[in-house]
């Protein structure tokens, strides 16, 4: 069977999202300012006081999500996601920190990944899976690694797409069976400990962002709330292609998705007319 059009669109709007993410054009239109100016921003050193912030709220986040978030979903009748009462929650926690500063970053952050995490899992939801499923819940916390072009354990393969879900592929594996075997058991055991150290990595370069965006005068300006709907924004994209793809996956195989995925980049190159 092949593809057809509708999900060749489908696909190549995921392409389009999931190849290009990029917190700092979601800034640039939100707050007027160049893309150039924010990207420049962003690109900084993080000050050690902001490294040492991320380094501990993004391993609690992720601990946190994987413990408890998924044991409040409900499995639902397949109906479309509503992120805006996530984007909304997700908008009030940040506009709260925002008035106390960085320090609340490790407070803040597991709330707003909880949120996040419940909205992914309703776009994953809408697109046919269980929420209930331990599949389901680490495809969910994979979408936390594919946020950002880079970390500093990839290397250029492993930001693609594909690449994220290859380099993920072991750690991701490995907790499932465990979850499958023990449910979420201890958070130290050894395979979760590792995905959870493998997703704050990755995770940890798009919260860097964030938390160095709160440091711009005339984002800091606006508040806390407007960067968090941003952050949440942009993981809900994340979502969407992913769990688009593995639909597209679960009806003509991932082999045959893969291959139509990676056309779009000669489709994409190619000049206009």
């Amino acid at each position: 069977m092949e593809l057809t059009k509708s999900e060749l669109a489908t696909l190549k709007d995921a392409y389009a999202t999931l190849e290009n993410p990029s917190l700092a054009i979601r800034i640039s239109s939100a707050v007027g300012m160049p893309v150039e100016a924010v990207t420049r921003e962003l690109g900084k050193r993080a000050p050690d006081v902001i490294v040492e912030a991320v380094s501990k709220s993004t391993h609690r986040a992720i601990e946190f999500v994987l413990q408890s978030s998924m044991r409040s979903i409900k499995t639902e009748e397949q109906a479309p996601a509503s992120p805006r009462l996530h984007t909304a929650a997700a908008m009030t926690t940040g506009a709260v920190a925002g008035f106390f500063g960085l320090e609340t970053l490790i407070v803040e952050l597991p709330l707003t990944t909880g949120i996040m995490f419940r909205s992914i899992a309703d776009i994953a939801r809408a697109e046919g899976e269980s929420p209930q499923d331990p599949e389901t819940i680490m495809n969910c916390m994979q979408v936390f690694a594919m946020g950002s072009r880079t970390s500093d354990k990839d290397d250029a393969a492993e930001t693609s797409y594909y690449g994220v879900r290859v380099a993920m592929s072991k750690a991701v594996t490995d907790a499932l069976q465990y979850v499958v075997a023990h449910g979420m058991g201890s958070k130290s055991a050894p395979a979760l400990v590792r995905l959870i150290s493998a997703l704050a990595s990755r995770f940890g370069v798009v919260v860097t962002q964030k938390a160095m965006a709160q440091t711009i005068p005339v984002i800091g300006a606006i508040g806390g709330g407007l960067v968090n709907t941003i952050f949440i924004s942009h993981f809900q994209d994340m979502a969407r292609g992913h769990f688009a793809i593995r639909s597209l996956e679960r009806r003509y195989g991932a082999e045959v998705v893969r291959e139509a995925y990676l056309q779009q980049k000669s489709v994409a190159a190619a000049p206009p007319g």
